[in-house]
């Protein structure tokens, strides 16, 4: 069953709001202020328990509390909980958070010689149903402390959590490391996936039955409707890890022993990736040092409960783009990647080809980007040193002939990885992330052949690398987008040469080095790493784990490209990785079947919705052979789903029938007028869906032509109200729906710009959209001969008149609009030579 979407994330920090909640400290019950709020879900019931200081949290129109909890601190290896105090005091205040007015208090414990005081902030925001929390740990022992795990929520007593229906019910989608450590399932919550009590390396000592989430975690009653989520808004020192714990070790039960929430260290979760057959001694615990009289706070969470979890997700998604100036105002980048094209077997010659058939046969729809994968540098840490065995004339060169063919060039790299074989291992491991004992840790292995090390980005020696490594990337090989990889196996604590820091406080020192040195105009895509660290450094984000040639790979990337839909342009642009749709497969592998059309259609279509980039990943030259397959990337309205810059909503996230084994059915808003219903069948059999207009914001009156994009026949109408459908297996019908009640509307433009200028000055022209209808290009003719494509550009005329400066909007199917602007260029004072006024160049880092 889907539910039907109601509301839109909050897209202002503030917001004016109405009634005021209030909390009778004294009482541990619920109350509000005259007036009363209205009974609609949009704001938090919050109490404080006199007796312990736990707060609880509960919705306007529930009888029951749905969540009661403590907090906690780690002290030098020893846990302190709420319950360990003997007294606490509250002090109630209002104030203005990101989403307006909230109430909030303070409790603070203390009373234990030698312990820390422990404070915990929590806020209800008026007339919303969000709140947030942070703890701090005030040093007031007069010695030294060391902080290991700061838990915002500790709830093990009683009911643990009550959505409002049977636990049986409750559904868990709980984020990960990183786009794929784990990949995203969204389960129920007796089914949560197996963890190991005991490393891998050794026979484990037995199991836990948990859901861990990295960073956020959303649970979702399928009968009440109601869903909890929290979320980390911050990323400052520490990695947000949520974990329900089952009550039954064998996982026949669905009932909760515990709920917490903890900002610690990434050690636990490097033990499952980079450290997972490491030593002993490699594997560190962390220790953050407080000294006497100093603080130490968790980092901030969202908590929301509501009816509506799209809008939590969207309105979480719209706090971390606030709060962490993402860069979010990149194009929806369309282009080639080798990696699924040849793994590690591309070479010059053949990524020549490739950029060859790339520009002659897709550059003029768009395709204009060219990724050369891993495989290209002599080792990884040395990206710097092509393999001269595959380019013997460098990259240099190769890219040189990319920009003549008109491509853009971007390759990846694994920023804070050092193999054995690397410069850095070989003459400066005193850059190297060390443990306990000052040798390297070492983290993990290169193709299960090259022993990898983790560089120290707070080491002078090693910024330095970072700078020059970059700098040849952009300055000489002229690369415009960089891929940054494994920044999740390169997340390690350890002994930094900045004593006390902590392994993503590395990982931001890290990126902010590489962002100033390629500059403000250069793409950066974060792949491997955990999801809120990069944002604000980055202008793309990998949201799924790699795709392949088979239909299996695709159903595997899914969950994680509905699950993260809120992310595209609040965290970054969404990438969900490279489609594939060629009979052919790169020299070595095998598939179990070939990928039929179908498998195809299913690859580019989830590419497609997830509306941030569509990177080709097979061979090119092939596709000459095979025109259905071509005619996929060519598609114009699938193209036309990614320029939209959107990502589709998944309307069934968290209520897909178990038959569908995941989300399958997506919606995108293209404007008033057009939309685009995109349904999977993920299963082996076929699968049926009744789907009512109104679930999906239509009007169940209204009417509608509705076009299969992928074969372009017509399909029938809603039947009063409903849309029924029967897909077979393995399939995808990617269906654009067409309101005929509502009139064609081109996009209406303003074209801003200064009226008149002199030659050879640059001068900036934007396109400003007035009646917000979409744009999928901007083309402007200056008048002079010369053309530009661009929402924002800037032109030098060469000589002086008065110019009709033409732009033109180019709308969904075919609409367009023109508008015409006057500029007129006087002459200048003609240049002379005067050396005296010549300035040296000097780069802005």
């Amino acid at each position: 069953m889907i539910r039907k979407r109601a509301g839109g994330h909050i897209s202002q920090c503030k917001k004016g709001l109405g009634a005021i909640l209030l909390i009778i400290a004294g009482s541990g019950i619920f109350a509000s202020a005259s007036p009363a709020p209205s009974n609609n879900n949009r704001s938090l019931l919050i109490a404080i328990d006199p007796s312990d200081g736990k707060y609880s949290i509960a919705m306007p129109s529930s009888k029951t509390v749905a969540l009661r909890a403590g907090v906690g601190v780690i002290v030098d290896g020893h846990w302190l909980r709420a319950a360990d105090y003997p007294r606490h005091t509250l002090v109630t205040s209002h104030v203005e958070g990101c989403l307006g007015k909230a109430d909030a208090w303070q409790v603070t414990y203390l009373g234990i010689p030698g312990a820390p005081d422990l404070i915990y902030r929590i806020q209800a925001y008026q007339d919303l149903p969000f709140g947030e929390i942070q703890v701090t740990v005030h040093n007031t022992t007069g010695k030294a402390i060391r902080i290991s795990d700061i838990r915002s929520l500790d709830a093990a007593d009683g009911p643990i959590l009550d959505l409002g229906g049977p636990a049986a019910q409750d559904r868990v989608l709980s984020d990960s490391f990183s786009e794929d450590r784990p990949p995203i399932t969204i389960r129920d919550l007796a089914d949560p996936p197996e963890k190991y009590l005991d490393s891998k390396r050794h026979p484990p000592t037995g199991t836990e039955k948990l859901h861990r989430g990295v960073g956020s975690q959303l649970i979702y009653n399928r009968q009440s409707h109601e869903s909890l989520f929290v979320g980390a808004l911050t990323s400052d020192r520490f990695i947000t890890l949520l974990r329900l714990h089952l009550a039954s070790p064998q996982g026949d039960s669905s009932r909760l022993a515990a709920y917490n929430v903890d900002s610690t260290g990434t050690t636990e979760l490097a033990e499952e990736n980079a450290l997972e057959f490491a030593l002993p001694e490699d594997r560190v615990e962390l220790r953050v040092p407080v000294a006497p009289g100093g603080s130490l706070s968790s980092e901030r969470l969202l908590f929301s409960l509501s009816t509506d979890y799209h809008r939590q997700l969207e309105t979480y998604g719209s706090l971390i783009r606030q709060l962490h100036h993402a860069r979010v105002s990149a194009p929806p980048l369309m282009g080639w990647w080798s990696w699924t094209a040849f793994y590690e077997g591309l070479n010059e010659g053949v990524a020549l080809t490739n950029a060859q058939w790339l520009a002659q046969h897709l550059k003029p729809l768009g395709y204009n980007m060219f990724l050369v994968d891993e495989g290209y540098a002599y080792a990884r840490g040395e990206y710097a040193t092509p393999d001269a065995a595959r380019y013997p004339h460098g990259m240099a060169s190769l890219f040189y002939k990319i920009r003549g063919l008109g491509l853009i060039p971007a390759i990846w790299t694994s920023p804070f990885q050092v193999s054995v074989r690397s410069w850095v291992y070989q003459h400066h491991r005193d850059w190297l992330l060390k443990n306990a004992s000052g040798q390297p840790i070492h983290g993990g292995m290169a193709g299960g052949k090259d022993p990898l090390f983790i560089l120290d980005t707070t080491n002078p020696g090693a910024q330095n690398y970072l700078r020059m490594t970059y700098s040849t990337l952009v300055k000489q090989w002229g690369v415009c987008f960089i891929k940054l990889d494994f920044m999740e196996e390169s997340a390690v604590e350890g002994d930094y040469f900045k004593p006390g820091t902590t392994a993503l406080e590395a990982q931001r020192i890290g990126l902010q080095i590489i962002r100033d040195t390629v500059g403000k105009d250069v793409y950066l895509d974060k792949d491997g790493s955990p999801m809120l660290n990069p944002v604000g450094y980055v202008d793309y984000g990998r949201i799924a784990t790699d795709t392949g040639h088979s239909f299996e790979h695709t159903k595997r990337v899914a969950s994680s490209v509905a699950a993260r839909y809120y992310m595209d342009r609040n965290f970054f642009v969404s990438d969900p990785d490279a489609v594939n749709v060629s009979v052919a497969i790169p020299e070595g592998q095998t598939l179990t079947r070939p990928v039929s059309l179908d498998d195809a259609r299913v690859s580019i279509a989830l590419a497609a919705i997830a509306g941030g980039m569509l990177e080709i990943g097979d061979n090119l030259p092939p596709m000459s052979k095979t025109p259905e397959r071509l005619a996929l990337i060519q598609n114009q309205d699938l193209i036309n789903m990614v320029r939209l810059g959107k990502a589709s909503i998944p309307l069934d996230l968290m209520s897909f029938d178990r038959e569908d084994e995941q989300p399958s059915i997506f919606f995108l808003k293209e404007d008033a007028r057009q939309s685009i219903l995109t349904v999977f069948n993920w299963t082996d059999k076929t699968r049926n869906h009744s789907i009512h207009a109104e679930e999906a914001g239509l009007s169940g009156t209204g009417q509608y032509e509705i076009t299969d994009v992928l074969d372009k026949k017509e399909h029938p109408s809603f039947n009063a109200g409903v849309l029924a459908l029967s897909l077979p297996p393995h399939s995808v019908r990617v269906l654009k729906i067409v309101d005929q009640n509502a009139p064609e509307v081109a996009p209406a433009m303003v074209a801003d710009c200064p009226s008149t200028g002199t030659i050879a000055e640059t001068i900036p022209f934007t396109a400003h959209n007035r009646n917000g209808n979409p744009v999928l290009s901007y083309h402007w003719d200056f008048g002079d001969g010369v053309t530009q494509e661009g929402k924002n550009v800037t032109h030098a005329f060469t000589e002086s008149g008065d110019f009709d400066v033409h732009l033109t909007a180019a709308g969904l199917d075919g609409l367009s609009s023109d508008t015409h602007i006057q500029v007129h260029i006087a002459p200048r004072q003609p240049p002379s030579f005067e050396p005296l006024k010549n300035r040296r160049y000097q780069p802005a880092n």
